[in-house]
């Protein structure tokens, strides 16, 4: 009998196991386990992320982990070094140290009393992406992983670089990260927490700074980047990913090229695990992942190797909307692989339109401003964040459209574009998008992708554009599963500017398109689901009180004086008191991107933070604000990073940087 047919187990929850690390660096850990773990041993999961168990990920925890306790496994959330209650200094993302600290903490749960030696690794974005990268090193104890949100390719495929453009959430997320780690240690476990927080804040990398050093497909970034060798992972793998999120590619490339045992699943969901993600519908991603660990971490015969290869949610084509609570469609199955064996239906790109007519010599200048409708990068706060009505980004592009189709369309997989074009610069940019157009005209981004055309041969060494030169590029868009009814229209929408998500290049541009196709994978699918999973289950949510409502705000202003387009972003994280420890958390913040339609140079980013913390008497906040811009040459960055306790100036830094543009 399965354990998720056994009755519910009794689970003790330790909020503070202290795990040493070889330098003698103590790393904090939050366990559920079964009452009765030392006498009976069972398998480990960890979860492994600088965001704060304490309160960071609290909420989502407390849905998890205790459910899957309950089950018969031990879950261990551990904070990396210098994060929430752990002790040391994190100087990047996915450094050797932070996977070589990941090792010893595998290595200790294997030899815990409790523990029955075998261990499995869960996480969601960076909780997937080093989960990946851990497997890589194969550790012995490690048997499996579940991967959420990930990325097999840090270059081309996370938060940085997309198509060799410089992504604006380089920045965005950067603030982001120099606020989370700014937090101190909750002064409940630390008597050496003021001591620990300062050692932070004074040694706090403003990571954008270096991420921005490494703007080819360097050694950096081939470090952590599991698709350099895809056989190094043995280790069991289900991937999981969203519709609505940033990582579209990897569930479906990681079935296709893992050598170990694979499943991968995509739902339409934003950057959330899908037991409680949006859109619905969600999936009881526990009881899926309960048969994952049951299969390859106890050794049960429940035949999930049995399982399609592939599961992907075809989401029915809709009107664009800012946000979605659902989605509708249905689920669709590949039993061996994922896409790239599914026939494709090319369409040339003519005078004429899509696929019908003759010939082709256009040129495309776009605005700036092209790309305000893209929506957010990485949907996750769950504001008004999707890509909105395409027609006023597609007024400033070069449109393709097709003639109504006779019968819906299911596009599955990666559509490719083939275009021959020249520039009347050195550098320029592309960006192309696929929507669907409805009979009144609205316009849906399908999917999209962008492209460096410095890096049309090599994200590792980029060259100049000869002016006026004829040249060829293919682009691959990201995946996708989207039916387009009958008597609609598909639209290949072409720009040279794609703001905010990307960064302009140094000059407009002007390209002439002289030759082009789209290759679009089709799957005939039915009306009916081909799988159908278990309703969601969750643990009981975290008992807290809300102190202050969270909201998100989401504003395209023009400004008539300056002719200057701002967009601005206010999210405010709300305020709440953990009702079974005390602590008091909130945080706010705030973006703005400008730009002005006819100069790129007058690109600007900015963003702000606000976290604050309570315990008692003892009254904490940090502020963290940045900035960046560009000339013909460099990009600029400025930081400044506060602390403050009990209204009281603590630490307070200002950096500046210059960093060369290198075909950027």
């Amino acid at each position: 009998m399965s354990s998720s047919q056994t009755s519910l187990q009794e689970i003790e929850d330790i909020p503070d196991l202290g795990i040493m690390m070889p330098d003698g660096h103590r790393l904090s850990a939050r366990v559920w386990r079964p009452v009765d773990a030392s006498d009976n041993p069972v398998p480990a999961i960890l979860e492994y992320l600088p965001y704060r168990k304490r309160d960071g990920t609290s909420v989502r925890d407390a849905l998890t982990h205790p459910w899957l306790a309950k089950r018969g496994y031990a879950c261990i959330r551990v904070d990396m070094r210098g994060n929430g209650d752990s002790e040391g200094l994190m100087v990047d993302e996915y450094t050797q140290q932070e996977l070589d600290d990941a090792l010893s903490v595998i290595d200790w749960l294997a030899e815990q009393s409790w523990c029955n030696g075998a261990v499995g690794m869960m996480g969601i974005s960076w909780g997937g992406f080093n989960a990946l990268q851990v497997a890589a090193m194969q550790p012995e104890p490690l048997k499996a992983i579940i991967t959420l949100c990930s990325t097999a390719d840090r270059y081309a495929d996370d938060i940085h670089f997309k198509g060799g453009c410089l992504l604006n959430e380089n920045l965005g997320w950067g603030a982001t990260m120099w606020s989370y780690s700014s937090r101190p240690p909750d002064p409940d476990l630390r008597e050496t927490w003021r001591t620990l927080w300062l050692d932070r804040l004074e040694n706090q990398p403003f990571l954008p700074s270096t991420w921005l050093r490494h703007q080819t497909r360097d050694e950096y970034w081939q470090h952590g980047s599991v698709c350099e060798d895809f056989s190094a992972i043995k280790a069991a793998t289900l991937a999981v990913g969203g519709w609505g999120d940033a990582y579209k590619n990897t569930v479906p490339w990681l079935v296709e090229q893992l050598h170990a045992p694979v499943k991968g699943i995509v739902g339409p969901w934003v950057h959330k695990y899908p037991h409680f993600a949006v859109p619905e519908p969600r999936i009881g991603f526990l009881q899926e992942a309960l048969r994952w660990w049951d299969h390859w971490l106890k050794g049960e015969d429940n035949h999930v190797e049995e399982d399609p290869d592939y599961r992907a949610y075809l989401m029915d084509g809709v009107r664009p909307a800012r946000w979605y609570s659902e989605r509708p469609g249905r689920w669709i199955c590949e039993t061996d692989g994922a896409t790239s064996h599914l026939p494709v239906t090319r369409l040339a790109l003519t005078d004429a339109g899509l696929g019908h007519g003759a010939g082709l010599d256009c040129r495309v200048r776009s605005p700036q401003t092209c790309g305000i409708e893209g929506g957010e990068y990485c949907a996750i706060w769950l504001g008004p964040d999707m890509p909105g009505d395409q027609r006023a980004d597609d007024a400033l592009s070069a449109c393709f459209d097709s003639v109504p189709l006779a019968d819906h369309m299911d596009i599955v997989g990666a559509p490719k574009i083939r275009l021959s074009l020249s520039a009347d610069k050195p550098q320029a940019q592309l960006a192309v998008r696929l929507n669907h157009v409805h009979p009144d005209g609205a316009s849906t981004r399908i999917t999209y992708g962008v492209l460096n055309l410095c890096h049309r041969d090599s994200h590792a060494e980029p060259s100049a554009l000869t002016p006026g030169g004829t040249f060829d590029v293919e682009l691959a868009l990201d995946h996708i599963a989207y039916r387009v009814p009958k008597g609609h229209r598909l639209r290949v929408a072409i720009s040279t500017a794609y703001w905010p998500l990307i960064w302009p290049a140094p000059e407009a541009a002007t390209l002439q398109l002289t030759g082009g196709d789209i290759a679009i994978p089709t799957r005939p699918s039915g009306q009916d689901d081909e799988w159908s999973f278990e309703p969601p289950e969750t643990e009981d949510p975290k008992p807290q009180t809300v102190l202050r409502k969270s909201q998100n705000s989401r504003q395209a202003v023009t400004d008539m004086n300056t002719g200057e387009i701002h967009l601005v972003i206010e999210d405010d994280f709300g305020k709440t008191r953990d009702d079974l420890h005390g602590l008091i958390t909130g945080s706010t913040a705030y973006e703005k991107w400008s730009i002005h339609p006819d100069d790129p140079l007058s690109a600007r980013g900015e963003c702000r933070w606000t976290q604050e913390l309570r315990r008692g008497e003892i009254d904490l906040r940090t502020e963290a604000s940045c900035a960046m811009w560009s000339d013909a040459t460099h990009f600029h960055l400025t930081a400044t990073l506060n602390a403050f306790e009990n209204a009281e100036m603590v630490f307070s830094e200002t950096i500046e940087d210059k960093v060369p543009r290198n075909h950027m």
